[in-house]
């Protein structure tokens, strides 16, 4: 019998938690992540809340024991030297997730963020019909952006999906991790994790084009180099997706351009202006009783866009965007937000809350 001595004898030693038993509680609670932190309980997210599971406070040893039950060697040692590690799994019957390690003052910390194997159709999550438009171009750029936890990778993957379904074409994706792995129907799939399978995003793209491919997913356009590669593609035939946390259309093509120092953005903002196809910025909302709805801000490029954007006038492409709608098909958050609490999906006050044009939201509002 192993144990440890403690005055009035040997104690059985501390039962330690299973951690394919905590990440099964992600998908028993519908709940989209768990945390695993020293002197916490394992705690859960559910609608935008973090909810503690029953269960006893975690030491630094439960953590690090569970952390390490699910990566090799290699990946071990890339935390050990870096304190910092990112990587997607799956666990039989339980689900994909994807996975964050990082080391606070108590010691190791993880984040998990479920991800579904089946992925869902354009029609499934109610996207506007001007998502199955967008996928139907030769080429350009086309962004969805929004803050963590958005649901940009779970749009993105959507739209893969539907033109998986119904087009013959090669689609490189470079993640960091790969997230939703997409099995070949009509399309063709190569997916590459940026540190496994590539040593940068900028390296993946640059090669990319050698590969033949029509569409090209870019998991995070970090930097400068990243960027410029994928306005290149864009420009030279390829359909290419990317995001950036942003949280606005507008917004996002200003962050663009400022990654640039100042004597090559006149050259980026012609590049984006003959090559942005679409902005959608995304934002979930915790819906009345339960469940969370998402949002779309989405900017379409038309010749007043392009020229807005050519001619450094980013600040009006607000107003071009509330223009003409029908025939645009483009919307702001605010008109999306609007609706939803006139339905009574989402209340006032989330409304408000997580609108990134609040004094604007509340003078439509009024007296709702």
């Amino acid at each position: 019998m192993s144990g440890v001595i403690e005055e009035g004898g040997i104690t059985p030693e501390k039962k330690r938690l299973d951690i394919k038993k905590l990440l099964k509680s992600v998908l028993a609670f519908n709940s989209s992540d768990l945390h695993l932190v020293v002197g916490s309980e394992p705690q859960i997210r559910i609608d935008k809340e973090l909810r503690a599971l029953n269960l006893p406070l975690l030491d630094a040893k439960d953590v690090e024991t569970m952390a390490y039950s699910l990566i090799e060697d290699k990946q071990k040692k890339e935390f050990e030297e870096k304190n910092e590690l990112d990587f997607s799994f799956e666990i039989q019957e339980v689900g994909r997730f994807r996975a964050n390690y990082y080391r606070t003052i108590h010691g190791i910390a993880c984040a998990f963020r479920m991800i579904p194997i089946d992925i869902p159709t354009l029609d499934e999550y109610e996207n506007p019909p001007i998502f199955k438009e967008l996928i139907k171009k030769e080429k350009g750029l086309i962004l969805v952006t929004g803050p963590t936890g958005s649901g940009k990778s779970t749009t993105l993957a959507s739209m893969l999906h539907e033109i998986n379904m119904t087009e013959r074409r090669h689609i490189i994706t470079i993640e960091d991790p790969v997230e939703f792995v997409h099995k070949n129907n009509k399309s063709l799939f190569s997916q590459r994790n940026v540190g496994s399978n590539t040593a940068s995003f900028a390296v993946a793209l640059k090669y990319a084009l050698r590969q033949d491919p029509d569409i090209i997913l870019i998991g995070e356009m970090r930097d400068a180099e990243t960027i410029g590669a994928a306005l290149s593609a864009a420009e030279t035939g390829h359909l290419v997706f990317g995001t950036l946390h942003t949280n606005s259309a507008p917004g996002t093509i200003n962050r663009i351009i400022d990654v640039f120092e100042g004597e090559e953005q006149a050259q980026i903002r012609a590049q984006l202006a003959s090559s942005l196809v679409a902005v959608i910025s995304q934002t979930l909302i915790p819906k009345i009783g339960s469940g969370k709805v998402a949002t779309q801000e989405i900017l379409i490029t038309n010749p007043a866009i392009q020229n807005l954007i050519r001619e450094d006038k980013v600040h009006q492409i607000y107003s071009q965007m509330q223009l003409n709608q029908q025939e645009t098909k483009m919307t702001t958050q605010a008109q999306e937000l609007l609706e939803y609490v006139e339905k009574n999906i989402i209340s006032k006050e989330n409304a408000i809350k997580n609108s990134n044009r609040p004094e604007e939201l509340m003078n439509i509002l009024g007296n709702f």
